[in-house]
């Protein structure tokens, strides 16, 4: 699997209470919390400006708040995609994600009722390789820690490492892999 070679901009949602504890949400439709909400304002004056051509986001609460405090600057359409929900992570939803999380990320374990990574993955890239095609870009594309997991595996990039919540990315296809920037971190970093 791998994704289509389209430039794309990504942002995890803002943060969550269930975030700032340091529990997996999962499925559990959360909303953000008074710094998510502080979080997504700002990202959207960060994109502002930045050639964005629309704004294709998971379905769920939290990502659906972060769009509309994010488009109050972008001023886009937006397009909601089932197939970019978080990962279900079944019975350790609402747990800390230590220690069974590392395990899920490497296919070692998946909790009971959970989805693989590897059924993420899969979804992920189906979902993009949809939206990535549908029309012209670059999109923004608001979404899931879980789900950027997925995206940095199919772009050839380490899945390891925490994606800060509402902290925009640049990717973009370079020389036969993928490029990733931020404008609030130095270049390559996730």
């Amino acid at each position: 699997m791998a994704l289509p070679p389209v430039p794309f901009w990504f942002l995890r949602h803002g943060e969550t209470d269930y975030n700032a504890a340091g529990l997996s949400q999962g499925a559990l439709d959360i909303s953000l919390n008074a710094n998510g909400r502080a979080q997504a304002e700002r990202a959207g004056a960060l994109l502002a400006g930045r050639g964005i051509t629309h704004i294709l986001a998971s379905p769920m609460r939290r990502t659906r708040e972060t769009a509309d405090l994010v488009n109050a600057s972008l001023r886009l359409e937006v397009a909601y995609e089932p197939d970019l929900r978080e990962v279900v992570f079944g019975g350790m939803e609402g747990q800390p994600l230590l220690p069974w999380f590392p395990e899920w990320l490497e296919g070692r374990f998946t909790p009971a009722g959970a989805e693989s990574f590897a059924e993420l993955l899969e979804r992920v890239a189906a979902a993009l390789a949809r939206g990535l095609a549908a029309r012209p870009g670059p999109p923004l594309i608001i979404a899931h820690g879980g789900v950027f997991r997925a995206i940095r595996d199919l772009m050839g990039l380490p899945r390891e490492g925490l994606t800060g919540n509402a902290v925009p990315f640049y990717c973009a296809p370079e020389g036969g892999g993928w490029r990733v920037t931020s404008p609030e971190r130095s270049p390559g970093a996730l």
